[in-house]
């Protein structure tokens, strides 16, 4: 108990008086966390949608996929990924290999899986009838969709968490497609491995797991009220 003591006595004031080193791995988490998520839901919601609402031959073995997807060893994203980027693979004209530009594509990747795989199963999970009477009520494709995004929110959301969580904890594809340089794309979970892989248990490998635990227990916080949210969309549907 004395040594975990020992630990927050010198952990603490780092974080407190916003040291350099840890501030920079919080703003570049923050980064990665959103821009990752957005992109994986920019990409991930509309084949989701179409996975839950779409009724079309082949849909049940790319749920199938979907939901397979989500064991993706991130290791295996990460040297997949890297093996594209190198100069000599399909992407290596971009030259974004050992950046944050690479960090953010495999972070990307990774949360892709948890908004394609639940969205539908959250649509899915609708009141039976509920899609289909807005079908017979003269709903479009579109309307449709709000609707169905409205009324599966706390599991669309739920699905958003787990992105962020998994953008926010993740270290192998980090390590792997950016390098982990000290302040360029070093994350709060790359940098805690980085610590305690070369220094051992330190206060600054002590406050770098007291941040990412606060930051993820805030977006979490954040997420859940937003989930937690009655009021909606609301929609009229043309009929006749």
């Amino acid at each position: 108990m004395a040594y975990v003591w020992d630990q927050l006595r010198g952990a603490i004031p780092l974080i407190t008086h916003g040291n350099p080193y840890i501030m920079n791995l919080l703003w570049v988490s923050i980064r990665v966390a959103l821009i990752s998520t957005s992109a994986a839901l920019v990409i991930g919601l509309p084949i989701g949608l179409a996975l839950g609402l779409g009724r079309f031959r082949g849909r049940r073995a790319l749920q199938i996929l979907a939901n397979a997807s989500l064991a993706l060893p991130p290791v295996v994203v990460g040297i997949g990924l890297l093996l594209l980027l190198l100069p000599q693979g399909a992407f290596g004209s971009l030259q974004i290999e050992f950046s944050l530009q690479a960090v953010y594509v495999a972070q990307a990747i990774l949360a892709l899986p948890y908004i394609v795989a639940l969205t539908p199963a959250a649509i899915q999970g609708l009141p039976p009838g509920l899609l289909a009477q807005a079908r017979a009520l003269g709903a479009g494709r579109i309307q449709l969709s709000l609707l169905a995004l409205r009324e599966a929110k706390i599991g669309l959301l739920a699905a958003v968490i787990a992105a962020v969580g998994a953008t926010l904890s993740e270290v192998g594809a980090v390590v792997l497609v950016g390098g982990n340089f000290q302040g360029h794309d070093e994350t709060l979970a790359s940098a805690l491995m980085e610590q305690f892989n070369y220094t051992g248990h330190d206060p600054v490998a002590t406050a770098i797991a007291i941040v990412l635990l606060a930051l993820i227990l805030v977006l979490a916080a954040v997420l859940t009220l937003i989930q937690q949210r009655t009021d909606g969309i609301q929609l009229r549907f043309r009929t006749g």
